[in-house]
């Protein structure tokens, strides 16, 4: 049976605030596109969340906690974190909900497979089968032709190994930094990078009045869906947190049809379902029998 200590059990609440929150973000997301791009749309979000960890931080007596050690770590994991990001949001606009999300269930696989090299955790020959089972099941949601794969699908695919870098760092900088600490070093890094990106082109879009109280659900539900998914690691194993995330494709589903008209396709939810078996192959394997 999986593990259900008191840990475990926390780790896993925290991820059904993670899922709940990034479900939220990717409808806030798509309500912006229209007049923000994916640089812009980080650069506003990162600014709303620095105010909110500052803000929070001193209610709670926690700015001590914001320390400048390991900023390479922190840098590099933001760094992965804002090109998986920035490739998310631009798939919610290519491709319907239930596929962007199916893709990005191959994040806990990329971590399965990476975690022997950073986490010491033993790559074993059942997280090998599963990330050939996880690979299949991509082939099967997006369906290459001899041209390749559509670029919203391509996106999505990038962006789990963006976010699965970015898992992998974050489950490293917890053994010795506060939450506080890498939630602000989040917002703050990404700002600089937004801002860069944003401002390439010498232009960058000031949001109209009615898309402020998206950008905020997007600020908010962002901080919180990392809140969420940084205090789970510093419960549990990189490969035991990050399979939770399955749930977040009925979500998807059923708020695609409701809000987008989407219909359910049976080819993606075939192909994420073998994802999602070879997930909680790892899941078992990894939290113990």
């Amino acid at each position: 049976m999986i593990s259900t200590g008191p840990a475990y059990r926390l780790a896993a609440l925290w991820m059904m605030g993670a899922v709940a929150s990034f479900t939220l973000m990717a409808v806030a997301g798509r309500a912006v596109s229209s007049e923000l791009d994916t640089f812009e749309l980080m650069l506003y979000r990162s600014i709303i969340g620095i105010v909110l960890v500052l803000a929070g931080a001193t209610l709670f007596g926690r700015l001590p906690d914001i320390r400048t050690r390991r900023l390479g770590l922190h840098l590099a994991r933001n760094l992965s974190h804002f090109v998986g990001q920035n490739l998310w949001f631009l798939a919610l606009t290519l491709i319907p909900l239930a596929q962007v999300f199916a893709m990005e269930f191959t994040t806990p696989l990329w971590v399965a497979l990476a975690a022997p090299l950073f986490l010491s955790e033993r790559l074993t020959r059942t997280k090998a089968a599963v990330a050939v089972a996880g690979f299949a099941g991509i082939m099967i949601i997006v369906r290459p032709s001899l041209s390749g794969i559509a670029p919203g699908q391509a996106a999505a695919a990038l962006a789990a190994i963006g976010f699965a870098g970015s898992a992998i760092l974050t489950k490293i900088l917890t053994r010795t930094e506060s939450i506080t600490s890498i939630l602000f070093w989040l917002t703050a890094m990404q700002a600089g990078m937004g801002l860069v990106a944003a401002g390439y082109d010498g232009a960058i879009t000031l949001p109209s009045s009615t898309l402020w109280p998206w950008l905020l659900v997007i600020g908010m539900a962002g901080l919180s869906a990392h809140l969420c998914l940084t205090t789970a690691l510093s419960y549990a194993p990189a490969s035991f947190v990050m399979p939770f995330d399955f749930l977040r494709l009925p979500v998807a589903a059923i708020t695609g049809a409701l809000v987008y008209s989407e219909p359910f396709d049976p080819v993606i939810l075939a192909g994420a379902a073998l994802i999602l078996a070879a997930n909680y192959v790892n899941l078992r394997a990894t939290a113990g029998r």
